[in-house]
């Protein structure tokens, strides 16, 4: 073990050998510091700051949440911890300024204990002595008892590095194995105040001081006898102490026994005496070894020490020089650089001149582009007057083929597709028969879709068809069936198909599990939002004018939407409630459902579905078929027994609400339109309070997953959402199946820009926490 003061501040081709253990808060650490730079580590010497932060175990996420590294990535985990460590430097900084005049390394370690991070540190840094904050040694009174960080550092420090404790009065040493051959941790840990270490300091550079001049004088002296006499008669002189020849382990036993002993003030002169016994031995790691090294060894070191400060003094020549170099080169590299950017400059003007001079191109071109296109649309106008004019009475199929092959937002499949897929019109694949046609349920392009079947053998029937496809090809939201395709050769429609069929089949012919009231007020809500987006719809509103429960259809996860929009009427004008906005000399719709003043004048308005929506309410609410159902209502309402008339197949109804809700249907029943609230302004403000009031005592996550989690291609919640070219989410398993085969959306139709998919962490997310809030 080194005995210099500069081998234990660190020296210079190594790292340093001194370290202390701080802590953000504390004055214990502050201490420790301020201890080690005054009495360890001399001006221009090197000391280490090591600070210990438990390991990463959590991350935290944008929202607060703490989100355990097992489930993050390891980038992520790897950028929070880096972040972290270079908060944690900020913890140096009070530090350093106490430690001023000496260079300072600062070093962040990890790990869950404190005083095991710190030993494994000195263990594999190397350093020799570490420096450790106390608030009071009252520990060492108790050291059985209580564990604290000092304690267990003392504990379990190897042999080959010395610790030191520093209190406000007092300093606990534990000194490494002198003679460095046991790894045994049990040496004596001594307690000594902070007087007496200075005292034992002072004396100890006394001591080699006078060892030194004693050295200076005798070598000339004595230089003519042999090495062995010189060392005899510098051993014997009285102005050197008998102890500065004892061996390394005869130094060590003396400071500890020294140390071991307390001195309080009124024994100090006592105290005096055992301090002179380890007068010869350096603070820290003490030994003797530079003491008891031969006078010769002594005149050599010296020697090495001269022709080390001439090296130095060379190499500061050597710098200077190059200082001067590199002030040259950097005046000749400023020129350059001044001379390259005039270049750069003069080569942004020229780019900038010629991109001026592409504008006045580009606009001549445009200028020309336009004139072409004018001189196109006038001959274009011209020539479709004439075709017009020739193909009205001759070319009507032509014109309705062209019109729909043209059409991009749904696809068009051929007979034979139609008749593959239905097993030509299977009895085992029809689900369902109307007034136009049989319903079939297939497969097309791996979807499970529902074909509908205009009947053939009625003229007035094609144009109904041509009507649906032109309308409802352009109508896409949540709550209306999705077309996804069509078949003009045999007049048939192609539909996502609805797994829970219609609301008729769940509410009328029980044709399964009762529908829950909560999922009652979704649908009719639903069935509203449908309403208004048809009755929205620019430039002209559309009004479906045949609402039932028979065209209310439920997907699998019971999220109702609206069919046969076939039937609506183009309003080409809104006229105030008293004129007449629309008369058809055919009144369509089904009994029960129908408008009363449309059934009477033929006057068709956005209102008149209102009508058919209340009765539905109504029905929703008991369950009963509509004929007299409005009267039933009524006076169950009037008498204050609207409970007894609810459907029995739910016993848990909330009675304030259902009551609510009826009321609401009876307003939009009344026989006279101007009476029936507005559907954008009152019904949904209303049913969206309703909606809000059973769902604030009823959990809705535990009953029906929202839309969005679904997958439009599986109809299941997903698992593993991405997102695709036409900006829908779909299953990852799902979409990737569907574009190995298809170029297309399976939502639009439309063909893809590209068929690249990423995932929707954000969705993900939401589903992962609904299923867990759903699990409970």
């Amino acid at each position: 073990m080194d005995g210099s003061t500069s081998s234990q501040a660190g020296s210079p081709g190594g790292g340093p050998q001194v370290a202390v253990a701080v802590r953000g808060d504390g004055r214990g650490s502050r201490r420790a510091a301020r201890w080690a730079a005054a009495c360890m580590v001399p001006a221009g010497g090197r000391l280490a700051l090591v600070h210990v932060i438990p390991p990463v175990s959590f991350v935290p996420s944008p929202s607060g949440e703490r989100v355990p590294v097992e489930k993050m990535e390891r980038e992520v985990v790897e950028i929070y911890a880096q972040d972290r460590r270079a908060r944690a430097q900020e913890v140096f900084l009070p530090f350093r300024r106490l430690c001023a005049r000496r260079t300072v390394e600062t070093v962040v370690l990890e790990g869950d204990n404190v005083a095991e991070a710190l030993v494994s540190y000195a263990a594999e840094s190397g350093v020799r002595s570490l420096v450790v904050g106390s608030a009071s040694l009252t520990w060492l009174r108790r050291m059985l008892r209580l564990r604290d960080v000092p304690f267990m550092v003392l504990k379990t420090m190897p042999s080959s590095c010395n610790v030191f404790v520093v209190s406000r009065h007092r300093v606990a040493i534990k000194f490494a194995n002198l003679a460095r051959t046991s790894k045994s941790n049990n040496a004596k840990v001594q307690s000594i105040s902070h007087k007496a270490f200075s005292q034992i300091q002072r004396d100890w550079m006394q001591d080699k001081q006078s060892l030194n001049n004693l050295v200076d004088d005798e070598i000339p002296k004595y230089s003519g006898k042999s090495s062995s006499d010189s060392c005899s008669q510098v051993c014997c002189s009285p102005s050197t102490s008998s102890n500065a020849i004892k061996s390394s382990e005869s130094h060590g036993r003396g400071i500890l026994g020294s140390l071991g002993r307390k001195t309080p003030r009124r024994e100090w002169n006592k105290d005096i005496d055992a301090i002179g016994q380890c007068k010869e031995v350096r603070y820290v790691a003490l030994s003797s070894v530079e003491e008891s090294q031969p006078v010769g060894e002594v005149a050599t070191l010296r020697k090495e020490l001269k022709d080390t400060l001439m090296m130095y003094d060379r190499a500061c020549e050597n710098l200077a020089d190059a200082k001067e170099k590199i002030q040259i080169l950097s005046g000749e590299c400023r020129d350059d650089v001044n001379k390259v950017q005039d270049v750069l400059q003069r080569e942004e003007e020229f780019k900038q001149a010629v991109v001026d001079e592409k504008t006045k191109h580009l606009q001549a071109v445009g200028a020309v582009e336009m004139a072409k296109e004018s001189f196109a649309r006038e001959a274009y106008s011209k020539h479709k007057a004439e075709f017009v004019a020739n193909m009205v009475s001759t070319e009507k199929a032509k014109v309705v083929d062209a019109l729909l092959s043209t059409g991009k937002s749904c696809r068009q499949y051929s007979r034979h597709e139609i008749e593959l897929a239905t097993d030509y019109f299977s009895d085992a694949k029809k689900i369902g028969e109307g007034g136009y046609g049989n319903v079939y349920r297939c497969t097309l392009d791996h979807t499970e879709v529902a074909v509908k079947v205009i009947q053939q053998d009625s003229n007035d029937k094609t144009d109904e068809f041509l009507r649906e496809v032109e309308i409802l090809s352009k109508l896409h939201h949540p709550n209306l069936v999705l077309l996804l395709g069509f078949c003009p050769e045999i007049g048939c429609l192609v539909y996502e198909y609805m797994e829970n069929g219609s609301l008729e089949d769940q509410l009328i012919n029980n044709k399964g599990q009762p529908l829950h009231w909560f999922l009652r007020f979704q649908i009719i809500f639903e069935v509203s939002c449908g309403l208004a987006f048809l009755h929205g719809t620019k430039p002209e509103p559309i009004v479906h004018r045949d609402l039932k429960p028979g065209n209310i259809l439920l997907d699998k996860n019971y999220v109702s939407k609206i069919g046969d929009v076939g039937f609506a009427k183009l309003i080409s004008d809104l006229v105030p409630e008293g004129l007449t906005e629309y008369r058809d000399t055919v009144i369509a719709g089904t009994l029960f459902y129908m408008d009363p003043e449309y059934q009477l004048t033929g006057t068709v308005r956005p209102k008149s579905d209102l009508y058919a929506l209340g009765v539905i309410i109504l029905q929703l609410l008991t369950g009963k078929r509509p004929h007299g159902l409005i009267c039933s209502v009524e006076d169950a309402i009037e008498k204050g027994i609207l409970s007894d008339i609810l459907d029995r197949s739910q016993t848990d109804w909330p009675i304030a609400e259902a009551e609510m809700l009826a009321k609401l249907g009876l307003r939009c029943t009344a026989l006279k339109c101007r009476d029936r609230p507005n559907l954008e302004s009152e019904v949904l403000p209303e049913m969206e309070n309703i909606l809000s009031r059973v769902t604030a005592s009823l959990k809705l996550e535990n009953i029906i997953a929202p839309s969005h989690f679904i997958c439009p291609i599986l109809q299941e919640v997903m698992e593993n959402p991405y997102v695709a070219a036409d900006g829908h989410t779909y299953e990852h398993r799902a979409i990737k199946a569907w574009l190995k085969k298809h170029e297309v959306s399976p939502v639009t139709n439309q063909r893809l820009p590209h068929r690249s998919i990423i995932p929707n962490h954000s969705l993900h997310a939401a589903i992962q926490q609904w299923k867990l809030r759903t699990s409970f």
